[in-house]
């Protein structure tokens, strides 16, 4: 057997044994407080498993307790705390006996399945060898990222462009040069399915969809005054009335703190990688950064007029603080905010606003079409509230049709 690859089930000592995989390799970064195990070869061991290397990495922070963190596009993946190569390969033995070798023939050759019964959802592993489909243990957290994160071959009714988790469609064993590169992001390019939707998104243009209707701004009293008022404060736009947590204009309060504070910083010029991450030091600081009226808050922070390119760059701090559906109705909420009060003239851009979010897996579909139904006077007046509903209705009606386009 080649040296640094080993038998997928390490208990097999056939060196023939068609299912192989990278020795998983580890590297110790830092010290004190801040030390970590970083797992240089993680992603060619888990397109080797055919899952997604958010997976194993988040089993491994499971297991051993500790925080994990991913950064897809160049490949590098973190459980911090200092870690014996040893110690995470039996780790990871333990990963691919519950959520990759299929429970009846003991095969790798699986895909991972999410079913969803009423308001439960499971998963199964799918074989592809032997036919079978067997259970996953749901008690095990990793079960629970999973869900919110589902493999890109199993979502739950969803079609996002979600090029990072093509490697996890069926696989393992013997895999030729072409399905390597198809794993590493091509995979989704060979989908019908995907084509056609990457099509429909790309020529996806609101300006023309909304047909000849005039949506400028709304300039009845009750608007201007609701403009005026979240212009008031120094805020820029941050209005945080209606929220189911209680209204609160008070600049010194702890969202008004946070609005204020990143409205200051977001013009600094600093990276934005660090930026962000200040940022939710910043609402840890004031003890919000899990709670839902954060999101509406940094909507109305964060974004400009030039909202739409703004999106990719601060979507990584949205994928983080946004994990219920509370969450993405509060971010919907300050969307509604952003384009009604502050940059009415931006109420045409909805479509590609929500698209955005949308193919990001920070909003989800569920959400979006129940939002896209019901009109509310919650976060912005009635008829502001309609009108930004009408001008989403090309992504709407894209989400209707690509679903039926799924069931057929």
């Amino acid at each position: 057997m080649a040296s640094g690859i080993v038998n997928i089930r390490r208990d097999v000592d056939d060196k023939f044994y068609r299912y192989r995989m990278p020795l998983l390799l580890t590297k110790i970064e830092g010290k004190g407080n801040g030390i970590k195990t970083v797992i240089p070869n993680m992603a060619d061991v888990a397109r080797a498993l055919s899952r997604p290397p958010t997976y194993p990495t988040k089993f491994f922070g499971c297991e051993l307790g500790a925080q994990t963190s991913f950064d897809e596009k160049n490949e590098r993946f973190i459980v911090n705390g200092a870690h014996e190569a040893n110690r995470l390969r039996e780790l990871l033995d333990g990963f691919i006996d519950k959520f990759v070798l299929c429970r009846s023939c003991k095969n790798p050759e699986t895909e991972l399945v999410i079913l969803k019964q009423g308001r439960n959802e499971t998963i199964i592993r799918d074989c592809k060898a032997c036919g079978e489909r067997t259970d996953i243990d749901m008690r095990h957290k990793l079960t629970t990222f999973i869900l919110k994160n589902p493999p890109a071959k199993a979502k739950k009714g969803s079609r996002k462009k979600d090029v990072a988790n093509a490697s996890a469609g069926v696989g393992g064993g013997d895999r030729t040069p072409e399905e390597d590169e198809s794993a590493e992001g091509g995979a989704a390019s060979d989908d019908e399915l995907t084509r056609k939707i990457k099509a429909e998104a790309k020529d996806l243009s609101p300006e023309t969809a909304l047909g000849k209707e005039d949506w400028s701004a709304d300039t009845s009293p009750e608007a201007v005054k609701q403009r005026i008022k979240a212009l008031e404060g120094g805020m820029s736009g941050v209005n945080l009335n209606g929220d189911d947590e209680g209204s609160d204009d008070d600049v010194n309060s702890p969202y008004g703190q946070l609005g204020k504070w990143v409205q200051e910083k977001r013009d600094e010029g600093e990276e934005t990688k660090a930026f962000l991450v200040s940022v939710y030091k910043k609402a840890e600081e004031l003890g919000i950064e899990k709670k839902h009226k954060t999101i509406l808050v940094l909507v109305q922070a964060l974004f400009t007029e030039n909202v739409v390119a703004e999106i990719p760059k601060y979507t990584p701090l949205f994928v983080k603080i946004v994990t219920s559906e509370k969450h993405q109705k509060s971010l919907l909420g300050g969307i509604e905010r952003l384009v009604g009060i502050a940059h009415p003239d931006l109420i045409s851009t909805i479509p590609k606003i929500l698209m955005a979010f949308y193919q990001s897996d920070v909003l989800e579909e569920e959400v979006v079409t129940q939002w896209g139904t019901h009109v509310s006077k919650k976060y912005v007046d009635k008829e502001t509230s309609k009108r930004v509903r009408k001008a989403s209705e090309p992504f709407l009606k894209w989400l209707e049709e690509a679903e039926d386009d799924e069931e057929e």
